[in-house]
């Protein structure tokens, strides 16, 4: 694209004050930002404009999941099958590691930082030594996709490579990166992160997909005869990744998907719950759920909706590619963006003072026909790394880590 042609497509969109410092760029950088423009979809700013009202839901009901004591009855086939089909190259895992460890007081990306205690345990070697627990009990590699995004995508390769992958086989190990979105302010004005690049995000969780086929990475796993894949966050230490129980209780159903879930511990956890939206299998997020919903009982009399999600999901990817050309909702969250000033000045807000724009993995499960939600031990699986401190933090993640065994 050159300047002219940048130039008449942001002037479609009213975004024209991207170019104001392009003269004062390198060549190197108007190349960039030129290449930026492209690549950009600014037609995403319309939703930050007028009344920003969440997406309309369908009527909710209760999904039922399936529990600890009927997987505990089943797991010997589970695993059987799980294995089976891990020895045949049909499973592999995605690593969704295109965050960073702002939170965390690090400018690293999130899976570099260190929980260790006393000797040094990065959160992206936790998640491969899980992971070889399973290579190590199947015999076999298990394909590893790592998401990046294009604020860590160079230092997380370098990163694993100079940690040799933690032992991982490197052959085995993909990376690609996540798209983009825009980020705007409140009347859909797109900000500038630098005078030669504009103020994105990752986004969203529900764009994992459409970033692995946009690198070819998906259509060269079903080359190789891969049929599931496990998408998990990076920040859970304790999560049990291509699971053999989980994935024979999937494929034995025949599920489009499933859903490790582990009981909530409050009502009002901030954790989202698998449901039924209009009859599909759908997921409320925590700030959804009214009180008649949080106090709801089922037939045994326990909470109908008691079964929080924690990111970690086994997709068949013939399902996915059913959808995959389909355009999801678009959540608009409000954020705290930095960004040029009218100066040219570097601004770092201390509230929210714009837009930033999400596809959710939520809304691919609603678009599939069945949802298996697999109860997990919360204890064993479930060590969310949030914040530094308090609930969901680095601290409440040692504890848990050492609970079951591991060293730090």
């Amino acid at each position: 694209m050159n300047y002219e042609e940048a130039l008449k497509k942001l002037r479609d969109y009213g975004q024209e004050h991207v170019l104001a410092y392009y003269e004062e760029l390198t060549e190197a950088e108007k190349e960039s930002l030129l290449s930026q423009i492209e690549l950009t979809d600014f037609s995403v700013l319309a939703s930050c404009k007028g009344d920003r009202q969440a997406l309309q839901r369908g009527k909710i009901s209760p999904l039922a999941a399936m529990q600890l004591p009927e997987i505990e009855a089943k797991r010997e086939k589970f695993q059987t099958l799980g294995l089976e089909a891990i020895r045949k190259g049909r499973v592999g895992a995605v690593l969704l590691a295109g965050g960073m460890g702002t939170r965390l007081g690090s400018d690293d990306p999130k899976g570099m930082y260190n929980i260790g205690i006393t000797r040094e345990v990065y959160i992206f070697q936790r998640l491969i030594e899980n992971l070889m627990d399973v290579v190590e009990q199947s015999g076999s590699w298990v394909p590893l996709y790592v998401m990046t995004s294009d604020k860590n995508h160079e230092s997380t390769v370098a990163f694993l490579k100079e940690k040799d992958y933690f032992g991982y086989n490197r052959d085995y190990v993909t990376f690609f990166m996540q798209e983009m979105a825009p980020a705007s302010d409140y009347d859909g004005k797109v900000y500038m992160e630098e005078k030669g690049k504009i103020s994105t995000s990752p986004n969203g969780n529900g764009g994992w997909y459409s970033s692995m086929y946009k690198w070819g990475v998906a259509q060269k796993a079903m080359e190789d005869g891969v049929e599931y894949l496990n998408v998990f966050a990076v920040d859970n230490v304790l999560q049990r990744i291509a699971d053999p129980c989980f994935v024979g209780a999937v494929v034995e159903g025949g599920y489009a998907v499933g859903a490790k879930v582990v009981k909530k511990c409050a009502p009002d956890e901030k954790i989202g719950v698998v449901c039924l939206e209009d009859g599909r299998p759908s997921i409320v997020e925590y700030y959804e759920l009214t009180e008649e919903l949080m106090s709801a009982k089922d037939e045994n009399g326990d909470p109908a909706y008691y079964f929080g999600v924690i990111l970690n999901y086994l997709f068949r990817i013939s399902d996915l590619e059913k959808i995959r050309e389909k355009k999801l909702p678009l959540h608009v969250v409000e954020k705290k963006i930095a960004h040029l000033d009218e100066k040219g000045e570097l601004v770092k807000p201390n509230e929210p003072n714009g837009c930033k724009f999400e596809q959710l993995v939520l809304d691919m499960i609603h678009e599939l026909d069945g949802c298996l939600p697999f109860e997990v031990e919360r204890n064993r699986e479930f060590a969310p790394i949030k914040n530094k401190t308090g609930i969901d933090s680095v601290e409440s993640a040692r504890v848990l880590c050492g609970e079951n065994g591991i060293v730090l």
